[in-house]
């Protein structure tokens, strides 16, 4: 998958997620024509006295929640710019659909199945433009 511009962009800003968010580590990614992968690890958010094991932390779930919104605004405000300064192509009403999905991987098996997606989402991708 060769990303144009404005995918260099994503990937820039999903770097910056770490720099941004101290609690935050950026693994596998991926940027394709009409959507985004990536995993995010938040970490020192172990189970509170009184958790059950495993279960997220309603504060983990917050600051999921605020990373992504900051990764939307900066990847749309730098779009902006890039329709008006280098004439990437307009986009009607939002860049990024209002919402995510989410998936929180509670072991090494459940990674590497969601990293071997992410991995393989380009070839996939291809094959599917192909039919």
């Amino acid at each position: 998958m060769c990303l144009n511009d404005a995918g260099v962009m994503v990937e820039c800003w999903y770097a910056e997620l770490q720099n941004k968010f101290p609690n935050v580590q950026c693994h596998e990614m991926v940027v394709m024509p009409n959507h985004f992968h990536c995993v995010v690890e938040i970490v020192d958010g172990g189970a509170e006295k009184g958790e059950h094991a495993g279960s997220p932390l309603p504060h983990t779930l917050s600051l999921l929640g605020t990373v992504v919104q900051w990764f939307k605004t900066m990847t749309t405000n730098e779009y902006i710019r890039g329709v008006k300064n280098s004439g990437w192509q307009p986009f009607d009403g939002k860049l990024w659909q209002r919402n995510y999905y989410e998936n929180i991987i509670r072991n090494e098996i459940s990674y590497q199945r969601i990293a071997n997606y992410i991995d393989n989402n380009p070839v996939n991708w291809e094959k599917d433009r192909l039919k």
